[in-house]
């Protein structure tokens, strides 16, 4: 096999950029402008803000109560500029949650626009249509919409909300192949001041990357584990694959 279509071969596993080819020294002119146009929709996906209103509206379709939330960054600069804005909710947000009776829920669920505001737009509600019926046993707060929200805010929401997990759908940092790619942390009794060694992350859910199906079922799991066993993080451990493989083995 020629090295040429070695690289050929490669790249069909992958979005990275190989096997681009060139022209004299440089890049072709194609490639060049696929390149412009990734990081330009990389920078839009940072800057663009949460449509709260489109998504309370589907939310509530699936006859579910809402609740909008902030955090203390005021705006999308000082989002950027002071991540620990992001994790804490202002004192309005505060208020709103302690007006609700207070109930202990076993889930809450957050969804923030996180570092892509677009990925939660696209990939939100399919997902919670494909996860929501694994959890109907469980009692859920009430869906917090969060804006300006970092991964840390689910801990203070679920704290407030007396919830035993917090899950958080976020919109993930943007690379110059997947723009609008969602990720979800989950954590066991939630604590304003968790640090990551206590949340369960999956990653990349997105058209080329997990599929809905696939990190609901995931998700599930580690939900219904950390709800047996009380824990969450790096002492939950994830035997999710493992379990669909030994399946398929009794299936054959």
């Amino acid at each position: 096999m020629s090295n040429e279509s070695a690289w050929e071969k490669l790249k069909s596993y992958t979005d990275a950029r190989i096997a681009l080819g060139r022209s004299g020294g440089s890049l072709p002119t194609s490639e060049l402008l696929k390149f412009r146009k990734d990081h330009a929709l990389a920078k839009d996906a940072v800057w663009t803000e949460l449509d709260v209103k489109l998504l309370e509206r589907e939310i509530e379709d699936l006859q579910l109560s809402t609740v909008k939330l902030s955090s203390q960054a005021a705006d999308r600069l000082a989002y950027i500029k002071r991540p620990d804005l992001g994790r804490k909710l202002d004192q309005q947000s505060i208020d709103k949650i302690a007006s609700f009776p207070k109930t202990e829920y076993e889930i809450s669920i957050i969804l923030a626009d996180g570092l892509s505001a677009q990925a939660i737009a696209l990939h939100a509600i399919p997902f919670l249509k494909e996860f929501l019926p694994t959890i109907s046993p469980y009692s859920l707060a009430p869906i917090c919409l969060v804006n300006q929200g970092r991964v840390a805010i689910s801990d203070e929401i679920g704290e407030l909300f007396s919830s035993k997990i917090s899950i958080i759908l976020i919109g993930e940092r943007p690379g110059l192949s997947s723009p609008y790619s969602m990720g979800i942390y989950l954590t066991y009794n939630p604590k304003a001041g968790n640090t990551d060694e206590k949340r369960n992350c999956i990653s990349n859910i997105r058209t080329g990357g997990l599929h809905y199906s696939y990190a609901a079922g995931k998700l599930a799991f580690l939900t219904s584990e950390a709800l047996r066993l009380k824990l969450s993080g790096v002492n939950l451990k994830d035997t999710f694959d493992s379990q669909l493989l030994e399946n398929d083995d009794r299936k054959q």
